[in-house]
């Protein structure tokens, strides 16, 4: 009797222990989600009886929230911190009392709040997903505890509750590489600078723009702490990093047997490959379960681990064709599975799947298959990363069709709403809006279990994310005509008539299609062709309509939008003046080529000094938060290097791939680089580019400058003040021009030369063509190929002539099926001057 006294008290301890502890985890998020509150809305910290907060209960494994407002009291019901947050923020928008973004806050908060009738949302979804591995280099890298909080904030607001969290993944690596007896030599060659890590996390890179001190890890570890333990306390699921199976070369030194494979990306030198171990190896699942001791020894227990093993790459070879192909991915899915779960039975792996629709040449539903096979259905959970490209731009169906729901394995429906953190305006507005309800209701949706988004990085297009992140809430079609208006009246708190045309006009131009690369030819390296942002009349129409939208001029976001608006005006009439001032030189028309630069001059310089004026697109922001973690002058300059390098050289040999539209980086590197660029070829010098730019990457500071007092007004008066060019500057050329070649790059002797190709100018291709412009020699062309990650793709070899008269100088080139080439690729043709090097010409791209 006394025995079964003692176990019917000790159950009854022990279930009261469980309910004090959720009471515990309830409290803390309600208080973590008053204090986001509180942060967004100072005032009512002053009154703090005028908000009541209540964790409830999820309605079937869905988040939940509920609002009301009477006699001047908010009362938010929510199931969780994330859903509290959400809760107030839709209360704000909905009654049009501001808007919270990255760069700014416009807030219109009542004295007396008046009442606003109940309101109860069920998310359709279980998970609200966000960021990509690479958010974490062109925005995050360098980031501070205070940025942290501000965006652990916005993504609450927003109703995000599974983050990825990659801070500190190399901290807790160097630690097993360590106990496995690797040297400091070894370890170093291993890594990149703070901007590149993302890339040697999924094995594309190593040994670039490192080494990383011993005080960036101490710091990264103690910032990781406070992120994950903020994360946790608002009730969030963060994703934390597990072994993908990249190890440093130097690991063959302490096991010789080991089974490594060497992989190359996107045409780097060997010294910068990566090396993968076979997950056939026993030396796989032996460091992958040091990562995760290690990673729990210092962050305690998580449960959601990420681990990608193939981005962008080729799989290992092996000569055994599919079976062997298809044994080597199921024993890699099993050991990474088996890795993760280590340290914990509950764990569950994350895999991106950004490959499933960019390299269906390599991922099918048999790859696929073979990789999930050994993984138990419950402790997987892949991310369907990019259906916006999979529907609008790569239009090659969408992934949980193609592979079956996923083979019964949770997903979520992501999106990729920006590539590299470029500015432009662009993406399918009503796509963003509407698309996520075709996965609720399809046939093949499997698991689907959550909704998100992986902007490759964040601080721009926040009607997007707005967009999204509401859908993420809501499972019926949404107006968008309708939601622009209420989006408008809450973040600036009205909605003028021209603003409803300059939005109507928006979406019926940048915001109809998705850029994947949307760069202003001015962004590119000088001498290429191929802007691919919306440079349409009716753009520009509605950038004037917005910027002269009277009545709104005390909204700070409407302020920083005009800001923004303003760029993208000028940046348009800079594109004009710097594709006819090449047009001009290649005709060598000095006068016209002068003119054209003086043009684009002014423009530049006008946008910069507005740009100042932005709280966030400015180069001396992202330099100033890479500085603040050097310990030494000497470390504060390696960090400004890095961060320099990814917003324009990047590499080589990837180019100017975040494109950013910033105060400093125009006016200090995009409108020098083209002075040198056209200075030199006005004396007939071939300019050294890369020397130029990597002089520019090793300086450090920035010029000054400064915004106009007045920005709404002074950006009012530049767009009136920046017609169209003049039309004797303009020209028109047959086809669109990617490059060029001169009496400076080509000689009598064969030699090849290079031009790189942008991800939009590849759409169509059918094939480019060589005119000659000027000069006593024709240009001899042996053959054309067109490379991607320095593999060729394409090719046609025959013999050409470019002269005059000209003979066989179309050269036909396509992308091949199944290869979409994000980075872009590059035409190398071998050619030289016949009889002397006075020659020069373009290269046309022949679309289809």
């Amino acid at each position: 009797m006394t025995f079964y006294f003692s176990k019917i008290l000790f159950l009854f301890m022990l279930t009261n222990l469980f309910v004090f502890a959720e009471d515990i985890q309830k409290n803390r998020e309600r208080e973590a989600a008053r204090s986001v509150i509180m942060r967004t809305v100072p005032s009512l910290a002053k009154a703090p009886e005028k908000l009541q907060l209540e964790i409830i209960e999820k309605e079937d494994g869905h988040d939940v929230f509920e609002t009301k407002a009477s006699g001047g009291i908010l009362n938010i019901r929510g199931s969780s911190g994330t859903a509290l947050c959400r809760g107030f923020y839709d209360f704000l928008k909905t009654n049009r009392l501001g808007m919270v973004s990255w760069d700014n806050k416009d807030i219109r908060w009542p004295a007396q709040l008046p009442d606003a009738a109940p309101r109860r949302i069920v998310s359709p979804f279980r998970n609200h997903y966000y960021l990509n591995v690479v958010t974490y280099g062109y925005t995050m890298p360098y980031w501070t505890w205070e940025r942290w909080e501000k965006e652990i904030d916005w993504m609450a607001l927003h109703g995000i509750d599974m983050p990825l969290a990659l801070v500190a993944t190399e901290g807790i690596a160097i630690r097993v590489w360590k106990r496995l007896g690797l040297t400091e030599k070894e370890i170093e060659e291993f890594y990149t600078g703070p901007a590149h890590l993302p890339w040697q996390r999924m094995g594309n890179i190593v040994n670039h723009d490192g080494p990383l001190p011993a005080s960036w890890h101490k710091e990264q570890i103690a910032l990781q702490h406070r992120i994950l333990h903020r994360m946790k306390s608002l009730g969030m699921t963060p994703i934390c990093p597990a072994f993908s199976g990249f190890v440093p070369r130097g690991i063959l030194r302490l096991y010789p047997e080991a089974k490594l494979h060497r992989l190359g990306w996107g045409g780097w030198p060997q010294k910068n490959h990566a090396h993968f171990l076979s997950p056939e190896d026993p030396l796989f699942l032996k460091i992958g379960r040091l990562y995760m001791q290690e990673w729990q020894k210092e962050f305690g227990r998580n449960t959601y681990f990420l681990a990608d093993s193939f981005n962008e790459m080729e799989l290992p070879e092996n000569k055994g064709g599919a079976e062997a192909r298809n044994n080597m991915l199921s024993s890699l899915g099993e050991q990474i599975y088996r890795s993760i779960s280590s340290t914990n039975p509950d764990a569950v792996w994350v895999m991106q799947g950004w490959m499933f629709g960019y390299q269906r040449n390599i991922w099918n539903a048999d790859t696929l298959k073979a990789l999930l096979s050994k993984v138990p259905d419950d402790k997987m959970l892949l991310l369907d990363l990019a259906a916006d490209y999979n529907k609008t731009f790569w239009r090659n169906g969408m992934n949980w069709d193609v592979f079956k729901g996923f083979f019964n394995k949770p997903w979520v429906y992501s999106v990729v709403p920006n590539m590299g953190g470029k500015c432009a305006m662009t993406g399918v507005m009503d796509f963003y809006a509407n698309g996520h309800l075709e996965a609720l209701n399809s046939s093949s949706r499997g698991h689907l279990s959550g909704m998100g988004m992986a902007p490759e990085g964040i601080e721009n297009n926040d009607v997007i994310y707005e967009l999204v992140t509401d859908a993420a809430w809501r499972d019926r079609q949404e107006d968008v005509e309708q939601y622009l208006e209420n989006y408008c009246r809450a973040r600036y708190g009205n909605y003028p008539d021209s603003m409803k045309e300059a939005w109507n006009l928006f979406r019926r131009t940048a915001y109809s299609n998705l850029k994947d690369h949307p760069r202003f030819n001015w962004q590119m390296k000088p001498g290429t062709r191929g802007c691919s942002v919306n440079t349409s009349e009716d753009f520009l129409k509605g950038l004037s309509l917005f910027v002269n939208t009277r009545g709104l001029e005390q909204s700070p976001l409407f302020r920083q939008d005009a800001v923004e608006m303003t760029a993208h005006y000028l940046g348009i009439r800079m594109n004009e003046a710097i594709l006819a001032a090449l047009e001009a030189l290649d005709e060598q028309d000095m006068e016209n080529t002068e003119k054209c630069m003086e043009y684009f001059r002014k423009y530049a310089l006008r946008a910069d000094s507005f740009l100042e004026g932005h709280p966030t697109w400015r180069l001396s922001r992202w330099l100033s938060f890479a500085r603040s973690h050097g310990t030494s002058p000497e470390e504060k300059n390696k960090y400004e290097q890095n961060a320099r390098r990814l917003v324009t050289r990047w590499g080589p040999p990837v180019d100017d791939y975040a494109a950013k539209i910033w105060s400093g980086l125009i006016r200090d590197y995009y409108l020098p680089r083209w002075e040198h660029f056209i200075q030199s070829r006005l004396s007939e010098k071939n300019p050294d580019m890369g020397a130029w730019e990597e002089k520019w990457v090793r300086s450090t500071g920035v010029s000054a400058a400064h915004a106009p007092g007045d920005l709404v007004n002074a950006c009012r008066q530049a767009i009136r003040e920046a017609p169209p060019l003049p039309s004797s500057l303009k020209r028109k050329a047959a086809g669109s021009i990617i490059g060029n070649w001169t009496s400076a790059t080509v000689s009598t002797e064969w030699s090849y030369l290079d031009w790189p190709v942008s991800s939009a100018d590849l759409e169509k291709l059918r094939g480019v063509r060589f005119v000659f412009t000027s000069g006593s020699h024709a240009l001899e062309i042996d053959g054309v190929e067109l490379l991607e990650n320095g593999k060729i793709i394409a090719r046609d070899q025959h013999a050409g002539l470019a002269g005059k008269p000209s003979r066989g100088n179309f050269y036909k080139l396509s992308l091949p099926k199944g290869i979409h080439a994000n980075n872009g690729c590059s035409l190398r043709a071998r050619v030289r001057s016949v009889g002397g090097k006075s020659s020069n010409g373009k290269l046309e791209l022949i679309k289809e």
